[in-house]
């Protein structure tokens, strides 16, 4: 039986953070960062069947074309990813009166669709990325036993390319679902590798007042390859969906409309029609599941 200081409920029986109880989602699922964009998705569907907000936790869930879905903001970082599976988790996978795991377990689909700015020339804005390894270097995913679904080969390569400090924390490198690679991928969507940093400033390069560990590692993150795959783009939530996701045998895919790209300067003369495009594309694709 898992404690009540472990897995704790609210009142009405919903998971702490995210406020949801199980019959209120779908196993189709949408991630997107800020919590606006939750209804920029779900304008699209057919009808609404619920909708709650915690903080910055904002999911509806509805039907497009027949296919029942949620959407839900997780906020910025890997440490709301942290928060977002493991709640979701437990509200398909253990049973919230007798608070045991159940036996039959249930495989969710879980798609983030964000914005990113490219790190190589060749991947032009208004493009869309896949990111088909997430590389954290957050440091969260170390809390737990990590091994039997990491990349050793991919992160030693980065470690040695970087001259990583590895008092910062041994970076972790997963793979995304091959399922729903499957069922997303097409010959116009860019595949690579996405970083996942655990901060918005210092760890992704950012200088203001203070100065960084390592002023050249985006320089040497733009070259880094591993048989064929260089870091696509540069985040904060990606590596650390896609390691929960592995541990705990969920489904997870990355996509990022590109709105800039670094290497040639240039910007989206309309970021709002490439994000609108890549959620219609997503939405398109699971209802044919």
């Amino acid at each position: 039986m898992i404690q009540n200081s472990e897995l704790i409920l609210n009142p009405d029986g919903s998971v702490y953070h995210l406020n949801l109880r199980p019959e209120h989602i779908a196993h189709d699922i949408i991630f997107v960062g800020d919590q606006n964009r939750v209804e920029k998705i779900t304008q699209f569907f057919d009808s609404i069947e619920f909708s709650t907000q915690k903080r910055e936790f904002k999911t509806q869930t509805g039907i497009y074309k027949g296919k029942r879905i949620s959407v839900m903001s997780t906020g910025i970082g890997p440490d709301n990813i942290d928060i977002v599976i493991n709640e979701l988790d437990a509200l398909v996978n253990i049973d919230l009166e007798t608070r045991t795991p159940k036996e039959t377990l249930t495989s969710l689909n879980i798609i983030r669709i964000g914005t990113s700015g490219s790190l190589q020339e060749d991947i032009p804005v208004d493009s869309f990325v896949m990111s088909k390894v997430g590389l954290g270097l957050d440091n969260m995913l170390r809390s737990y036993l990590i091994d039997e679904v990491s990349n050793a080969a991919i992160e030693d390569a980065f470690i040695t390319h970087t001259n990583w400090d590895i008092r910062k924390g041994k970076p972790y490198a997963i793979a995304c679902s091959e399922k729903l690679e499957k069922i997303i991928e097409s010959d116009k969507i860019f595949k690579g590798i996405t970083a996942t940093a655990g901060g918005f400033y210092g760890p992704q390069g950012r200088v203001l007042r203070l100065n960084i560990q390592d002023e050249e590692l985006n320089n040497k993150m733009d070259n880094f390859d591993f048989d064929g795959n260089k870091i696509t783009n540069l985040e904060m939530e990606t590596a650390a969906i896609y390691g929960l996701s592995a541990l705990l045998g969920h489904n997870a895919l990355s996509l990022n409309a590109i709105i800039a790209n670094r290497a040639s300067g240039t910007f989206s003369e309309d970021p709002y029609k490439a994000v609108d495009e890549l959620i219609a594309y997503t939405l398109n694709k699971l209802a044919q599941k």
